[in-house]
């Protein structure tokens, strides 16, 4: 009996530890959603505070209630403007889910940009490839401009979001400029770029820095590839917001993320940050998000979550 238990009880503990950390992973932390509250020193002296609410790669499946009611509270914030960075879908058949989810948030001011879930579809994939994909694509595209090569893949109903997005007053930021403006006059340009992460980013379309007419600039991107960030920060930024690496999704506690699904370096996985490019410094802030790819609905030591960015005046 005791040999039994030297050769059995080792590896059936660990199992039992393997498997009680996936069942939380999946059925507790996924589920446990979080607001990250965070203040950026930004705004020009003697301006007042500007409340952001950041919601990013949400990853709407048909039957979310949870989430859904949650995204639906988080206009209860009464943010100032809103910010969407992308990957709304995992699922084409939750369009009407999502919309109803960020219902209330579409009666504020807001803008957003896509990323690569919004345009296709998820596909059926072993879990543990999350942690040696980096930052490869997922979607079989192939060239210079990768998203005109698309194969074998579902294609989400995106236009339809845009559709709504648009019609709520949303400024739609893909390789293009806006501008809100808030009820109190309060005149921000926003500078947006469709996402790297399928090479669908054309910063071409947008150079040429801030403007100084403004009284604020932002920039907008769904996934925080250097080359983004680089020619953000040297095109004078003072913020960019992004999301796309889901914080890590499966980290280590007391440790971090592993990988970002991207080039970006795994201390700005998520939350504040800063990058210099071009002599020059921006802010970086990279949601976590609070969603998921349908099939790897895990997530370990990182909490899904939405961001409630304060805008400050910066130091006089």
């Amino acid at each position: 009996m005791d040999r039994m238990r030297a050769r059995y009880g080792v590896p059936l503990g660990i199992t039992a530890v393997g498997a009680a950390c996936v069942a939380y992973a999946a059925g507790i932390e996924s589920r446990s959603f979080r607001l990250r509250r965070v203040e950026i020193p930004v705004l020009p002296p003697g301006m007042r505070p500007l409340r952001v609410l950041q919601v990013s790669d949400i990853h709407m499946v048909s039957g979310q209630n949870k989430k859904r009611r949650w995204l639906q509270s988080l206009a209860g914030l009464r943010p100032d403007f809103v910010v969407n960075t992308g990957d709304n879908l995992s699922d084409p058949e939750a369009v009407p889910e999502l919309l109803d989810a960020l219902g209330p948030l579409m009666e504020l001011p807001g803008t957003y940009v896509f990323g690569s879930n919004d345009y296709y579809g998820p596909k059926p994939r072993n879990p543990a490839r999350y942690l040696f994909e980096r930052n490869r694509g997922q979607y079989g595209l192939n060239g210079k401009n990768g998203h005109r090569h698309a194969t074998g893949v579902l294609r989400n109903p995106w236009e339809g979001i845009r559709d709504a997005f648009d019609t709520a007053g949303w400024v739609g930021l893909s390789n293009t400029r806006g501008r809100l403006k808030l009820d109190d006059g309060i005149d921000i340009a926003l500078t947006g770029l469709d996402d790297p992460h399928i090479k669908r980013d054309r910063y071409s379309l947008v150079a040429g820095g801030v403007e100084s007419s403004a009284d604020l600039s932002l920039a907008v991107v769904h996934a925080p590839y250097l080359r983004v960030l680089d020619a953000f920060t040297a095109d004078r930024y003072p913020l960019i917001l992004a999301g796309h690496t889901h914080g890590g999704q499966l980290c280590i506690p007391f440790y971090g993320a592993i990988v970002t699904n991207c080039d970006l370096d795994t201390d700005r996985v998520k939350g504040l940050s800063t990058h210099d490019a071009g002599g020059h410094r921006s802010y970086l802030h990279v949601s976590a998000g609070c969603g998921a790819n349908r099939y790897t609905p895990v997530r370990f030591a990182c909490p899904p979550e939405a961001s409630l960015l304060t805008l400050t005046p910066r130091p006089a």
